[in-house]
């Protein structure tokens, strides 16, 4: 998948619990990741936010720090 399609589709889960409320917002964002992406995706998720993750919502980049990365 395009880093293109990843990037707005992680920036659309981070923007929904931005009106969570605020705690664990980061943690959340990576559990709905966790949950319904796949490996691939997640993968390239991660790659692209190594790379510097342009156009990652900030939301987005603290949550990789919980988003599982398959080896």
């Amino acid at each position: 998948m395009s880093p293109d399609k990843l990037t707005m589709m992680a920036n659309q889960i981070a923007t929904f619990f931005k009106s969570q409320p605020d705690a664990d917002r980061a943690e959340r964002v990576a559990a709905h990741i966790n949950d319904f992406w796949e490996p691939r995706m997640r993968a390239q998720l991660a790659e692209h936010a190594a790379q510097g993750g342009a156009g990652l919502d900030p939301l987005v980049m603290a949550a990789m720090d919980h988003i599982r990365v398959p080896a």
